[in-house]
């Protein structure tokens, strides 16, 4: 078994799952890329400069994200992007819930759903990005038949 975190792994995940997304997606997967990207950054940053407010800078963090992707699930109404959204919504709802209760982050359960949230995030735009690009190749496939 490997010695690295499983939270580490989840996030390589994330990072190549956004590089495919950006190399082979379209306006809407490149958007929603860099939307997470941008998140994970600020996310990553904040947990190493300032420890004390990160996990307020998490949630409007996470919330943000959530608003932008809204607007742009339904400025390119793809499928795949509300169940983007309904994951950070998840992230959301997970940090504001440690956050009233005043449990302390990184115990199991958190780091279990919070896992399975980023993994899911990921998964929805790897599997958006290969639905529009077998989409453009089939098209570009018709065009030339015809």
């Amino acid at each position: 078994m490997s010695n690295l975190p499983f939270g580490l792994l989840v996030d390589v995940f994330l990072i190549v799952g956004a590089l495919f997304a950006i190399w082979k997606g379209g306006a809407p997967e490149r958007t929603a890329a860099a939307v997470v990207l941008l998140n994970v950054a600020i996310g990553r940053s904040t947990s190493w400069w300032m420890v004390e407010n990160r996990d307020l800078i998490w949630l409007c963090n996470d919330g943000l994200a959530a608003l932008i992707l809204l607007f742009v699930t339904v400025r390119f109404a793809a499928p795949w992007m509300g169940g983007m959204m309904l994951f950070f919504a998840a992230q959301f709802t997970l940090l504001a819930y440690y956050m009233v209760t005043m449990q302390p982050t990184f115990d199991y359960t958190y780091s279990l759903i919070n896992n399975i949230n980023w993994s899911g995030i990921t998964w929805c735009l790897i599997l958006g990005t290969a639905m529009a690009w077998r989409g453009r190749m089939r098209a570009r496939r018709l065009a030339a038949a015809t």
